[in-house]
This record gives C-alpha cells, sequence and structure tokens, in this order.
C-alpha cells in the first residue's frame, strides 16, 4: 500500500466515456484552527509525563524513542489517544477499514466523548472506503473530519475513482503522504505507517516492517505547525462538505458505533522491543518515557504542492531536505527505502557521494517482497550502474525473513518493507514518509525529520548491521561486470547464491516489461 500509482493507463478511454460525473460542491468558509499553545497544555498528563522524563542536566531540545515493532507502534497510538485530555491531531495518507482502522476511530470517538478536539485529516485517495465512519466520527461534536484534495468521483476502486473524476488528472494524482499522529501537543508519532492492520503485524496475508519515531519537546511543536498548515489549507475539506451532513445525527453515530465497536487489535504479547523497552502505554502508567533527547530539523512539503496541476521536475521540502542530509555524508550513508528509483537526482548524488570515498548501502524489497512490483522493475534499471560504482545493495528475502524473526513473527504472512529511514554517518538519523523516487519528489506530499543523535543513529545500525544477510539478499556483480549474484546464508550458515532473481516467474517478468512502456517513471 504505497502510494497512488497508474498502473491502467487502458481505462483513460473510459475515463473519456464516462464523463457525466457530478462535480465537487462549493467548499465555502471554512474555519481555520490551531495547536494548543504550551500553556495551554502544560497541565495535562501527557505534557507533565514529557517534562517529567527529561533528565535535569538535559539540554537537547526534544526526546526520541524508536518504535521498529508494529505492534508497540500501535499501542503508542492508543495509548495516547486514551490519555489525551486537549486535543488529537492526527493526518494520514490511509486509514484501512480493518481491525487497525477501526480500532483507531473508535479511540478517537471515545476521547471526542470526554471532550478532547479531535482533528482527522486524511488524504482522499483510499477514503472512499470508508467514508460512512467519516461522516460517523464527525458527527460527535468534538470530532471534525477533513478530506485532502477530495474526488467528485466517490464510488469505485482508488484507481478508478482517480480516472473517473472530472477535472485536471494531475491534480487528482497529486496525493498528501504524511503520516502523523500529535497528542495534546506534547507527544507526537511519525514515520511510515498508515493505519491498516498490514502496519502492525495483524494482516494473514502480508505484513510490513516499517518504523516510527516518539517525540516530545520542541520537535513536537514544528511537528503541529506543520498539521495546522496542511488542516487550514485550501486543499482540506470539511467531509460533510463533500459527503453532506446526515439528516439524523444521532443515528449517523449509531450506526459508527455498530461499525467500530467490534474491532479488536491486541496488545503486544512480547515483554519488550528489540531495544529492551517496555511499551509506550506502560510507560505512561508509570509516569515516565525513556527517551533520548537531540535537536532535529522537520523537513515537510507545504500543501500547494498538491494544487499545481503541473509536475514539476525538482524535489520539493521534503524530499529536498533530506536529500542535502544525504549529501553532507563524510563517510557512510545507509538508505533504508522500500520504493527506490534514483532517477536523474540520485544517480549523480551517489556517483558524488562514491567518487569522494563515501561509502553509501541501500535496503529495499526483493522483487519477491514489494507490493509495487513495477517500482521494482524500475529501480532494478539502475541496480548494474549502482553495483559499479560500488554501492552496496541489499534486498529483503521474504523467505529468511520469515525463518529468521529479525524483524517479527511474520507467521504465513509476506514480509515487506516499508520503513524509510536513512543514517548519515553514523551520527545523524533520518526518518519520515518520503521515498527516495519522483513520485516523492514532484507527485505527493512528504514529510521527514532529520534527528541529530548518534545513539539513535547507531541502534537503528546495529539493528540492520546485525542481520548478517540472515533476513536479505547481497547483489554483486560477476566477472562479466553485468550479471548480477544474488547471496544469502541459508539454515545451516552457508552463504549460497543465484544469478536467477529470487521469487519471481516469466509471467511476471513478462507483465512488468509490458505495464513499464506505458507508465512514466515520475508516476511511480
Amino acid at each position: 500500500m504505497k502510494r497512488s500509482n497508474l498502473f491502467w493507463p487502458g481505462l483513460l478511454v473510459l475515463a473519456a466515456l464516462l464523463s457525466a460525473c457530478g462535480s465537487l460542491p462549493p467548499r465555502g468558509e471554512v474555519p481555520a484552527s490551531r495547536a494548543h499553545a504550551a500553556s495551554e497544555v502544560a497541565g495535562t498528563t501527557l505534557a507533565r509525563v514529557a517534562a517529567s522524563s527529561r533528565p535535569p542536566e538535559e539540554t537537547a531540545p526534544s526526546g526520541f524513542r524508536l518504535l521498529p515493532v508494529g505492534e508497540y507502534a500501535f499501542d503508542a497510538r492508543v495509548a495516547l489517544a486514551r490519555r489525551a485530555e486537549r486535543s488529537l491531531d492526527l493526518q494520514y495518507y490511509h486509514v484501512h477499514r480493518d481491525e487497525a482502522g477501526r480500532t483507531l476511530l473508535r479511540e478517537l470517538r471515545d476521547a471526542a466523548r470526554r471532550g478532547v478536539r479531535v482533528r482527522l485529516l486524511v488524504d482522499d485517495f483510499h477514503a472512499a472506503e470508508i467514508d460512512d465512519l467519516l461522516v460517523g466520527l464527525a458527527s460527535y461534536p468534538d470530532a471534525q473530519v477533513r478530506l485532502f484534495n477530495p474526488m467528485p468521483m466517490r464510488r469505485g476502486a482508488p484507481v478508478l475513482r482517480l480516472l473517473l473524476s472530472p477535472g485536471p488528472f494531475q491534480l487528482h494524482n497529486h496525493r498528501m503522504h504524511n503520516k502523523l499522529f500529535v497528542a495534546d501537543n506534547a507527544v507526537a508519532v511519525y514515520g511510515g505507517r498508515n493505519i491498516a492492520d498490514e502496519y502492525f503485524m495483524k494482516n494473514r496475508e502480508a505484513n510490513f516492517i516499517d518504523m516510527d519515531v516518539l517525540s516530545t519537546g520542541r520537535v513536537v511543536t514544528d511537528l503541529s505547525a506543520v498539521f495546522d498548515r496542511y488542516w487550514n489549507s485550501e486543499l482540506s475539506w470539511p467531509v460533510h462538505t463533500v459527503l453532506g451532513r446526515p439528516a439524523d445525527a444521532e443515528a449517523a453515530r449509531r450506526q459508527f458505533d455498530r461499525a467500530v465497536d467490534d474491532a479488536r487489535v491486541d496488545a503486544p504479547q512480547v515483554p519488550a522491543d528489540p531495544f529492551g523497552q517496555s511499551t509506550v502505554g506502560a510507560q505512561l502508567h508509570e509516569g515516565r518515557l525513556t527517551m533520548s533527547y537531540a535537536t532535529a530539523q522537520v523537513h515537510a512539503d507545504p500543501p500547494e504542492k498538491a494544487a499545481d496541476p503541473t509536475p514539476g521536475t525538482e524535489p520539493t521540502q521534503a524530499v529536498s531536505g533530506l536529500l542535502a542530509a544525504l549529501s553532507a555524508a563524510r563517510q557512510e550513508v545507509a538508505m533504508v527505502s522500500p520504493y527506490f528509483v534514483p532517477g536523474a537526482v540520485g544517480m549523480p548524488l551517489m556517483r558524488t557521494a562514491r567518487a569522494n570515498g563515501i561509502r553509501v548501502v541501500l535496503f529495499t524489497n526483493s522483487l519477491g517482497s514489494t507490493d509495487e512490483p513495477l517500482v521494482h522493475d524500475r529501480y532494478a534499471a539502475y541496480r548494474v550502474e549502482m553495483l559499479r560504482m560500488g554501492v552496496e545493495l541489499y534486498e529483503v528475502s521474504p523467505t529468511q525473513t520469515r525463518r529468521v524473526r529479525r524483524f517479527g513473527d511474520f507467521g504465513r504472512s509476506t514480509p515487506r518493507l516499508h520503513a524509510k529511514v536513512a543514517v548519515v554517518d553514523r551520527q545523524r538519523l533520518l526518518v519520515g514518509s518520503a521515498n527516495l523516487d519522483g513520485r516523492s519528489a514532484v507527485g505527493n506530499t512528504e514529510m521527514g525529520v532529520v534527528i541529530d543523535s548518534p545513539a539513535l543513529a547507531e541502534a537503528f545500525t546495529s539493528r540492520i548491521d546485525g542481520d548478517r544477510l540472515a533476513s536479505v539478499y547481497r547483489l554483486r556483480l560477476r566477472p562479466d561486470d553485468t550479471t548480477i549474484e544474488w547471496s544469502q546464508v541459508d539454515e545451516q550458515g552457508r552463504t549460497v547464491a543465484t544469478t536467477d532473481e529470487p521469487d519471481t516467474g516469466w509471467w511476471l517478468r513478462t507483465k512488468l516489461w509490458l505495464q513499464s512502456l506505458l507508465v512514466d517513471e515520475r508516476d511511480l
């Protein structure tokens, strides 16, 4: 579940034939609102815990905790929602109609019932599947719901809605890919996860390896400012303006309650995460969060990026900020990117880094682990050139990842990489929603945070370095300098290698080749 990709160009003909779709109603006057000031939330439980968790001698402005485990990441969101007293601000690309999605929506309802101001901003690409739930939640007096860049077509699969909505196609194709959760303007969670079962290890078919960060301190104020800019953007529409206000608000609330009250996500079963920490919920109950303290910079695209019907050619704030951090490397760059298409920007960057003796390491999906085969196909076109320049390439092995369980117990589901993280010189950690590809650079809106913390950088690096090829393939060139070899460590600890791309077949390769002729790289 990446972003809005166009794999069905033939449907454009159908779009032209079905142009009788309606249009959006006038947006009208929409009241602006802002995050509560620090003085307004200083007495809340979350603000007090955040303040008391800081050591007396600590001078760094912000606190950080990595959330690499899906179950712990969901627990953090639920724990914050249940302890919020003044406000909950959520911004997501996708909230799914599954156990995780309905559970979180129920927590937002419960918070609104307590008098907490709830502001939920959801990108419209996947929103049609939960239109009724969003209307129901917004029927509670203290809950506000807005849709970002809504499309007139309200029925059908997301790609069909995109194609059949009247108006500039590229305007509809620009989506809000940001992920942010802020409670009482005191604690925030951000990173790569949307709200769906597969981000929290609850899906039977496939689950994502991902990364979130929990933060306190000054960076939360900066993140709230980003949220406010999106919330008050002209591209954010009140859900009742788009979908209509229910004639009977009480009936809408009862329908919402029936839809969400039976949703269930079990609490984490393991007592500690890979870094030896208990859940955020347990730590909040004890009144103290275990955090690392550092400075950080937030890089966020303006919401107006999605209002330009003409695709740009240069990366905007989120990706350009990350590229600047990567360009500042002096020794090593380690990148984790599930959808990696370096293109005309990334290839020169890596070439310059290698020419300066900088080690460049990339972890990404294999064809067998990706949920976006066409994106992988376009990335694959760059592999030989990257290997020739000395870039170290690793691809997730779904079979080995299931067996080793270093990144969680996937059961029989397919492990898929979704984290967007980079480490620079083992000093700075970059975490956010942006992929290193054209769509993140010039299409969707994104957000990333650069954290100046050797402790966090080392913790994350040890997480991926410690794998020692147990969960990934390492790619190398054969002596002919053209043929790629995939090597990995088997169950007996032996290194085995193949020149046949793992986990694939001739039909998939043929289908990808045909699709690649029709899709522009910037739309991936």
